[in-house]
Formats: C-alpha cells, sequence, structure tokens
C-alpha cells in the first residue's frame, strides 16, 4: 500500500495564534472524526479479514487493485471538491473514505501476526499524539518544514513504485524509516497549518468543511505511519 496523502497549500505562520474556546472545540472536533475514522477502519477490517467469503473474492482475484487504489480516488475527490460539496456530504465522504480504508487494510490481519498489529497500532498512536501536541503547541514557524517534507513525501513514494519491481528489503527497510521521519514531522505541520487556518468569523458550514478536511490530513499521517512501522516491525503469521 502506498502512502497516500491529500493535495494541500501550505498555511502561513501567525506568531500570535488565538486559543480560545471556539480553537479548542475546533481542535476537538477534528481529533474526534479522526478518532472515529479509525475506529470505522478498524472495525471493517476486522470484519472482512475473518469472513472468507468477502476477502477471497476481493484478496484473490484482481479486484484487489481497485480495493487499494479506492481510497486514493476519495482523497483526490475531497481535496479538489471540497470547495463545491456541503458539510454534510463532504462528511459522509470522509466516513465511506474510512470504510473503504478498512477494506483495503484488511489485508494485513491476514499477512501479520494481531501482537505486532497491536504493537505497531500504539507505536504510531504514540509518535502521532507527541508530534501532534508538539505542533500544535510550539511557536515555532514549521511553514518552512513543509516543503522540505513535501519533497520527502514524493521521493518515498518513487521509491515505493521503484521497489514494486525491485523487490529490495534493504531498500523497503530504508523507505519505511525514511517515510516514518516524514510523517511524523508531516503531522506536526498539519497541526499546525490546522490550527493556524482556523477563524470565529467561519460560518458553520465552512467549519465542517475544515474539520473534515483537518481530519483527513492527520487520518492519513496515522495511517501511514502506522503501515509503515508495522512493514518495518510486523511479523508475518505463519
Amino acid at each position: 500500500m502506498q502512502p497516500l496523502r491529500q493535495t494541500r497549500h501550505s498555511a502561513g505562520f501567525a506568531p500570535a495564534a488565538v486559543r480560545d474556546d471556539g480553537l479548542r472545540a475546533h481542535m476537538l472536533r477534528i481529533y474526534n472524526y479522526m478518532g472515529l475514522g479509525l475506529l470505522v477502519t478498524g472495525l471493517v477490517a476486522v470484519l472482512v479479514a475473518s469472513v472468507p467469503a468477502i476477502y477471497v473474492p476481493i484478496f484473490g482475484t484482481p479486484l484487489k487493485w481497485v480495493v487499494m487504489l479506492a481510497p486514493l480516488a476519495f482523497v483526490m475527490f475531497l481535496s479538489f471538491r471540497i470547495e463545491t460539496v456541503s458539510g454534510a456530504t463532504a462528511q459522509t465522504l470522509f466516513w465511506a473514505f474510512c470504510a473503504v480504508m478498512g477494506l483495503s487494510l484488511a489485508s494485513i490481519f491476514l499477512v501479520f501476526t494481531g501482537a505486532s498489529i497491536a504493537r505497531a497500532f500504539f507505536g504510531a498512536a504514540a509518535m502521532f499524539a507527541g508530534m501532534s501536541l508538539y505542533g500544535y503547541t510550539t511557536r515555532r514557524d514549521l511553514s518552512k518544514l513543509g516543503s522540505f517534507l513535501i519533497m520527502g513525501l514524493i521521493g518515498v513514494v518513487i521509491a515505493s513504485i521503484i521497489n514494486i519491481f525491485l523487490g529490495s528489503s534493504a531498500v523497503q527497510f530504508a523507505i519505511s524509516i525514511i517515510g516514518i521521519l516524514v510523517f511524523v514531522g508531516l503531522t506536526a505541520w498539519d497541526t499546525q497549518s490546522i490550527k493556524l487556518a482556523y477563524a470565529e468569523h467561519h460560518d458553520a458550514e465552512t467549519q465542517q468543511k475544515l474539520a473534515v478536511m483537518g481530519a483527513l490530513s492527520l487520518y492519513l499521517n496515522f495511517i501511514n505511519i502506522f503501515q509503515l512501522l508495522l512493514s518495518l516491525t510486523g511479523q508475518q503469521d505463519e
């Protein structure tokens, strides 16, 4: 599964970001969306992996490529059409995306042991929480770091595609290490960008769409950290 990322624009840095009840409520809404999205993904993945009648026709046929690429289609649609859809539609698409991602990730339960999946999940959670907290609280301008991280992300994607044909474990190891560093950095950058994009004067519709896109950004960072960590440390089920 290649790292996914939504198309985005760099946010400017405001040295005196407003920290009020509205901002805290906005961030809490984003984290709630993200958390519920991960729950939906996990439940769908476990359900599909536990029912042979579902996963055999998918992962035993070329249909698996459709399932693996479907989340990317959702990300691209939300990224480019967010301005034209309603907040309710954006939220519905987000839940649908999380469910489709769960379908795509069901294969990991067929390959890796439950213990290694759990370790990767909690390891990713710790990394994500630490870097998101840093991004929210730091006074350092992370906007300049964004360009470097995006270049790193592009490099990881290109290297991942090339390694599909090479099948090198050494290259995969390097991709996993660099990828984890890139996505933990993006977690801090995204969190700060989301915080700075908040404004009290936005109407409820705009706030909802900002919350959905913020949750999508953070969700993608977490999922990619988890997958890369699992590929690095996961033990395959015998």
